[in-house]
Formats: structure tokens, C-alpha cells, sequence
């Protein structure tokens, strides 16, 4: 969102990440299929993905990774959602970000170092493929 978008649009795009906040996956998946960007942010750089994921709200995750939100996109401070959902021990979340293909990796700090900080080793286990 830009600083100089119609007061309409700024306040349509507040609704919608407060729905993604609120985990509201029907009503997401309704604004998406009418046209709404999938990867929209916010002035922080967060999507509908990462806002819905931080919140733990696994079916707005998954109905938003249905419609191609990118998995692996970092906010401003180079935060993933995948990172974000295991800082919060969101494990459904952690889940259907890796089945739609998050990478373990992916931001900073990663999901993995961040398992590591909090010592979440059947986070580990998940993230990590078996060596």
C-alpha cells in the first residue's frame, strides 16, 4: 500500500488485514478470488500470509497459499512467515507453510535458527530433512 492511495482503498486494505489477523479464511479467499492481490502488504511489509500465519490461523494460511501467496516473502525486517509461526509455536501453521513449500531457510532469522533459540527440537525435526 502506498502512502497516497484513495482513503477507500486504504481503508478496504485495513479490513483485510485485520481478516488475515482474525484467521476470517472464507473471507479472504472471497476478496483473493474477486481480484484483491494475494501477496498485498501493509506499511510494515507484511502479507495477508504473514499476518494470517503470525496470528496462527492455519485454514487462512492454507486457503491463501491455494491462491499462489508466496510462502518465502519477508517483511521489512526480512522476516518469513514460516520464522514468524514457529517464534509463536504455531505448529498447524508451521505445517501447511512447509506443505506449501516454505523454506526452512528462508529470512532471518530463519525458522531453523529460530526453533533453535527457543529450543523446539520436534520443530527441528520437521524443518530439517532427514540427514
Amino acid at each position: 500500500m502506498t502512502d497516497d492511495a484513495p482513503a477507500e482503498v486504504a481503508e478496504l486494505a485495513g479490513r483485510l488485514f485485520d481478516l488475515a489477523r482474525g484467521g476470517d479464511a472464507e473471507a479472504l479467499a472471497a476478496y483473493v478470488d474477486a481480484g484483491v492481490p494475494v501477496n498485498l502488504t501493509n506499511g510494515s511489509g507484511d502479507t495477508l500470509l504473514m499476518l494470517a500465519a503470525y496470528h496462527g490461523h492455519a485454514d487462512a494460511v492454507r486457503v491463501l497459499i491455494a491462491r499462489d501467496a508466496d510462502v518465502d516473502r519477508v517483511n521489512d525486517r526480512g522476516q518469513a512467515p514460516l520464522a514468524g509461526a514457529v517464534f509463536k509455536g504455531e505448529d498447524d501453521v508451521v505445517r501447511a507453510l512447509l506443505d506449501g513449500g516454505a523454506d526452512p531457510l528462508g529470512g532471518h532469522p530463519t525458522a531453523v535458527d529460530t526453533a533453535r533459540m527457543f529450543g523446539r527440537e520436534d520443530l527441528l525435526a520437521v524443518l530439517l530433512p532427514p540427514s
